[in-house]
């Protein structure tokens, strides 16, 4: 009896162990997951106390941020190709490293230049966490279980961009500037600890006999830092400067010169053959709908509802937690839903739709606007960022051969930040010519306005206010209720924009899968 006992037993005990294994690895990758998304959308509100601390003017204060998004954007193809040669577990500890050594250097930087490079090192590492990240999640888990990891997934990136401003301003408030940083490398350290226990859960994965493709990824690189640089100072320098038209045409012709050497690798960092798997395109696609429809109405409803409702920061803060709740729940129902037999791609389509319903809706946004009246609008574009994060991630890598999970990952990463920076930075771009163009035409109806470039420039920023103090206009409250109007206005037709954007690329999407091959395993001859 006992024999038999002890032998019934035996096998329980290496299953708990692998069991063990894995909750620990998703643990691990969770908090580095969580750590990047806080770091992109907190750290912006530690700029003024950063640039008070090493006395920086205004351009490379802005690039703190900016030099993070880029080197993000640029590098998380190459890890992601990287970690499919040298093996996941390895790039992600690399990634984690670089993170909590940059993240230190940021924590100690006395000049803005010394923290610019260090952030840029740090989107570098952030890079390698997101895509190797993903390839562990999808390679340690099958069926149902990967379903709700990457809901985990999905579910803490969404908390760490919805806490970041919180955290890093209350961080900011009680220790300084500098802990936003060192909070950073204290969680990696923590995660690098776990990487003996991530080790023992992950399978083999490193490809034998490939080589990393440095001429692909210098190429991609440039290609990226060129897009990327002339997106950033778009809205800086003019979109239609000679700079900014330098930049793209320069980024068109390296990506043309990058596809003609990836055609004729044998281990290229981008297998192209992928891109003619339409389901896994469209799947990588979906993200983009996210940027366009919800990560622009993250970024810039905020300013609206300060500059023309009249809501204080503190006001506007808690209205936009009916826009972020939803990305917190959402992605665990999602999962829940497809284990009970729902299919994913339905739940793909009715988060597209979503997305598409929220911005019209969005659109009943006025001075006067009662909360009560717009907040199913909001959670509806929540749920409609919420409903495909994560889902989407393990959906895209369920198309491709596993031994490429990692090369998917990094792509599917590029385009999701990548399609951010780009919504982003044309949103603002569209609402400042916009808004020129309304206050142009109506500032002479005022008795004393003038410098209608000035008062746009003000007034895009969101500092009504002050816009009417610059224009002087005799009657300084009818021209701050002309602005108001003039901001309303061009929000609203930004608005169906973005609205028209994602029907566009929705429709695309719904092609593609429609029609879309079930996984390609590997180059086509």
């Amino acid at each position: 009896m006992s024999t038999q006992t002890a032998s019934s037993a035996a096998p329980a005990a290496p299953a708990a162990e692998e069991k063990t294994g894995r909750s620990l690895t998703l643990i691990a990758v969770l908090l580095a997951v969580f750590v990047v998304p806080m770091s992109i959308s907190g750290t912006a509100v530690a700029l003024p106390d950063i640039g008070v601390s090493t006395h920086a003017e205004l351009a490379p204060l802005q690039w703190v941020v900016n030099a993070f998004n880029v080197a993000f954007a640029c590098f998380t193809l190459v890890w992601g190709s990287v970690a499919d040669i040298i093996g996941r577990v390895k790039a992600f500890a690399a990634g984690a490293a670089i993170y909590a050594a940059a993240s230190l250097a940021s924590a100690f930087a006395t000049d803005v230049l010394w923290l610019d490079a260090a952030r840029a090192l740090a989107g570098i590492g952030g890079a390698a966490i997101f895509s190797c990240g993903a390839a562990i999640v999808s390679t340690i888990f099958e069926g149902p279980a990967r379903a709700k990891a990457f809901a985990y997934f999905g579910t803490v990136a969404g908390v760490g961009v919805a806490l970041g401003p919180s955290l890093s301003g209350a961080l900011v408030q009680t220790l300084g500037w500098r802990w936003v940083f060192a909070v950073h490398a204290i969680a990696l350290v923590v995660v690098l600890i776990a990487v003996p226990a991530i080790s023992k859960a992950m399978p083999v994965t490193r490809s034998t006999g490939a080589r990393i493709d440095f001429a692909g990824s210098a190429l991609f690189v440039v290609a990226m830092v060129l897009l990327t640089t002339a997106i950033v100072q778009g809205s800086q320098w003019g979109w239609g400067s000679v700079g900014v038209v330098a930049l793209f045409a320069g980024a068109v012709v390296v990506l043309a010169v990058f596809a003609f050497v990836e055609n004729r690798r044998e281990h290229p960092m981008l297998d192209l053959s992928v891109l003619r798997n339409r389901r896994f395109v469209g799947l990588c696609l979906v993200p983009v709908a996210g940027s366009i429809g919800f990560v622009t109405m993250l970024t810039y409803l905020p300013s609206y509802l300060t500059a023309v409702t009249g809501r204080d920061t503190g006001a506007a803060g808690l209205i936009m937690v009916l826009l972020t709740a939803p990305v917190l729940v959402c992605p665990m129902l999602a999962a829940k839903l497809v284990t009970r037999g729902v299919s994913a791609l339905t739940l793909i389509y009715v988060s597209l739709a979503c997305l598409i319903v929220g911005d019209v809706a969005l659109t009943l946004f006025s001075p006067d606007i009662a909360i009560a009246v717009v907040a199913v609008p909001m959670i509806v574009t929540g749920a409609g960022m919420g409903l495909a994060a994560g889902l989407v991630d393990g959906q895209a890598l369920e198309q491709v051969d596993p031994a490429k999970a990692g090369m998917a990952a990094g792509f599917l990463n590029t385009l999701r930040l990548g399609s951010e920076a780009i919504a982003v930075a044309v949103y603002g771009s569209a609402l400042a010519t916009v808004l020129g163009s309304n206050i142009t035409d109506g500032i002479g109806a005022h008795a004393g306005a003038s410098h209608a470039a000035r008062v746009a420039s003000q007034a895009a920023g969101g500092d009504l206010a002050r816009a009417a103090e610059v224009s002087g206009a005799t009657d300084r409250q009818g021209f701050l209720d002309f602005l108001t109007q003039a901001y309303d206005s061009a929000f609203h037709a930004v608005l169906w924009g973005l609205a028209v954007a994602c029907l566009v690329l929705c429709a695309v999407v719904f092609a593609l899968l429609r029609g879309g091959a079930r996984r390609v395993t590997g180059r086509t001859s």
